[in-house]
């Protein structure tokens, strides 16, 4: 019963951030936001609903060690699988923006939840509250940006109606809570079942099961050819994961820091870096970079297992 739960709880994640993307994505063209910005806010919410519906009912159950490990897990899955993925599909290109502001501000998220995590072994109320201000910060300057870029933003689609976007984000916003509460309830249970840490189901069979939605979409838009989009997905989830997730999390309950969470985020901030400087001399990541981020993930894959 508990992988029937787990099992339909991820198609309601996958499904439901699907129609919320497609209605949140529909209602932002409206009011002409580039792509690159609309990966970086509204795409990449939609698809980091799963991890919050996660992370969030975890800390409400005070399951507080699948709450940190599915967020970072998920962090790592996103940089190196999705990226990876799409980089050996098709090389990308990274928009400046991207190097300078984007991936430089999920670095320092990392290393703002690493710092507050390892002091005092807990990210508290108070820690919660100072990751949503960075949050609410980091959405002012997205903003700002799409202010300035909305001129340079082209209307090439066809509109959706605004009755079927607000049914699209209400059904999938459902849908993603409902699952994320399943997820949590067949892991968990999945997890004592196999005598498993909560730590290690949620660095694995959670984190890849709430990142499904940002592998789908994009692998979509890198076989598209919208790389802005792709890549603003990633970061922006990245981003996401960190200062809102864990940081509503931890406002509604602290949430325990262990040894194993700061390893992993020392390993989130390394490969954000690793990234970062693959992709900065050419401004863009090439078959060759896709193939070893794959490898990477694959080992370090291996070691958490092990250790």
């Amino acid at each position: 019963m508990m992988y029937v739960i787990l099992i339909v709880g991820f198609v309601l994640l996958i499904k439901g951030a699907d129609f919320f993307v497609e209605g949140s994505s529909a209602a932002a063209k409206l009011f002409k936001i580039p792509p690159l910005i609309i990966g970086l806010t509204v795409v990449s919410m939609g698809t980091s609903l799963p991890e919050a519906s996660v992370s969030i009912s975890a800390s409400l159950a005070g399951k507080n060690e699948l709450a940190v490990s599915n967020a970072v897990g998920s962090n790592i899955f996103n940089l190196m699988v999705v990226c990876g993925v799409c980089a050996a599909i098709c090389p990308l290109a990274i928009n400046k923006d991207t190097l300078k502001r984007d991936f430089p501000i999920s670095i320092a998220a990392a290393g703002l939840l690493m710092g507050l995590g390892a002091f005092g072994a807990s990210v508290g109320h108070l820690d919660g509250v100072i990751l949503l201000a960075v949050f609410v910060g980091f959405l002012y300057l997205m903003v700002t940006s799409a202010k300035k870029a909305r001129q340079e933003a082209e209307d090439e689609y066809k509109a959706m109606p605004v009755w079927k976007i607000l049914v699209y984000v209400v059904a999938g916003a459902a849908a993603i809570v409902v699952g994320g509460k399943m997820v949590v309830s067949g892991a968990t249970d999945i997890a004592k079942s196999f005598g498993m840490s909560e730590n290690l189901i949620g660095m694995t069979i959670v984190a890849f099961g709430t990142s499904l939605p940002e592998l789908v979409t994009s692998v979509v838009a890198a076989r598209k050819k919208e790389v802005d989009m792709a890549v603003g997905n990633v970061v922006g989830s990245n981003i996401f994961n960190i200062l809102f997730v864990l940081g509503a999390a931890a406002a509604i309950s602290p949430i325990a820091f262990s040894m194993e969470n700061i390893i992993d985020s020392v390993v989130l901030i390394v490969m954000s870096a690793l990234v970062m400087l693959m992709c900065f001399k050419k401004k863009e990541l090439s078959r060759l970079h896709g193939w070893i981020m794959l490898a990477l993930y694959a080992g370090y894959t291996a070691y958490i297992f092990v250790r």
